[in-house]
């Protein structure tokens, strides 16, 4: 969910997008902050950055090692999809419009979302349009050399996988929409497996914290139904996380120097979620706002980020590499000293956040004024 540091580009159709431009590094003047760790200056941007997109930077020997991981995928990766007859439905959690009682349950939903204050619904609006793009990635990931589903019906470890994937990410879309409609208070991979699963791996991660902080949020405000939606959620992303990180960490085992520099890059281009170009027609910070809300509400905060790095650093036994090259040694340092250097960003960027409160008016809560 929302993290805001250029990343993979992904477009849309439902107005939302993700790019990854080269970026400076955590050098420069701005501060990386909230749901995103926004950047905080003075400086307004344009709403979409122009970029050049490198293309097939992996070298033919390593597009044949992803092929020949096609019998370790199937016994490592498909395991954490669920069987489709088990799979949920968003029907499952919402009133049934078949049944007598619909218009009931309807009314008992409403009576529900009532008692949940505007700021949480502005975090949960942008929950949504998160899943909502999330399926998007399909068409990222048949972009990668080597893993791509090559005709749509693959029978590929990997194609597999990418189609089961983004059917669950697209009910999570779907869930949240019919909730909110219900309700009635309406991230360059240059075509790199390498990239494109390192991002993922972080992306999941964050989704499965953003998730899990809104379901425990909806119970405190008394909607259990809402709780168990995002709770449900967060336990698909939490099975999509371990999958994507068991890939990284084998391709840390198979080739641990260009996996490094791989993550470096990444780490340097900086993480961005799928919904930080999200745009309603009318406030070009639509997104910062929305990250600001979400970071005050402990939603998803800067301090995640620097989590979710550090988790991976130690889950994929960054430190503990040995025999790398000069380059593969400095990219090997970077993302090892990366998260304390965040932390650091991120308090001085909390110290001048609440140095300047205030309230936004945000055009899916009817215009109504939210806290930042």
């Amino acid at each position: 969910m929302a993290l805001k540091l250029n990343a993979i580009p992904f477009q849309s159709s439902k107005s939302l997008a993700s790019a990854i431009p080269r970026a400076a590094s955590l050098r420069s003047p701005k501060v990386l902050m909230a749901s995103t760790l926004k950047e905080v200056d003075t400086v307004k941007k344009p709403l979409r950055e122009a970029h050049v997109q490198v293309t097939h930077s992996m070298p033919p020997q390593k597009i044949e090692m992803f092929k020949a991981l096609e019998d370790w995928a199937e016994n490592n990766i498909l395991v954490h999809l669920r069987p489709v007859e088990k799979c949920w439905q968003p029907q499952d959690f919402l009133p049934d419009p078949c049944s007598d009682g619909f218009y009931d349950q309807v009314k008992e939903l409403r009576e529900r979302a009532k008692e949940i204050p505007d700021d949480y619904f502005v975090v949960l609006v942008g929950d949504m349009i998160t899943e909502e793009a999330l399926p998007t990635y399909q068409t990222m990931l048949n972009t990668l050399d080597g893993v791509r589903d090559e005709t749509g019906a693959s029978l590929t470890s990997w194609a597999i996988w990418t189609r089961a994937w983004t059917a669950e990410e697209n009910r999570h879309g779907d869930l949240l929409n019919k909730y909110l409609f219900l309700s009635g208070r309406d991230p360059g991979t240059e075509n790199n497996p390498y990239l494109g699963f390192i991002y993922t791996s972080f992306q999941e991660r964050a989704t499965f914290i953003s998730h899990g902080n809104t379901a425990r949020l909806a119970k405190q405000h008394g909607d259990f139904k809402l709780a168990q939606i995002c709770g449900s959620i967060a336990s698909d992303e939490k099975r999509h996380e371990t999958a994507y990180t068991k890939i990284v960490e084998k391709l840390f085992e198979l080739d641990p120097e260009g996996t490094v520099q791989c993550f470096a890059d990444m780490m340097r281009r900086k993480i961005s979620m799928p919904a930080h170009l999200m745009y309603d027609g009318k406030d070009e910070s639509l997104f910062e706002h929305y990250s600001s809300v979400a970071q005050r509400l402990g939603v998803y905060t800067a301090r995640d980020y620097a989590d979710i790095l550090e988790h991976l650093v130690s889950h994929w036994k960054v430190g503990a590499l040995t025999g790398l090259s000069s380059e593969g040694q400095k990219a090997q340092e970077f993302v090892c000293g990366l998260g304390p250097r965040i932390r650091k960003l991120e308090e001085r960027a909390q110290s001048r956040a609440k140095q300047q409160p205030g309230k936004i008016a945000f055009s899916w809560m009817h215009n109504r004024e939210v806290q930042l």
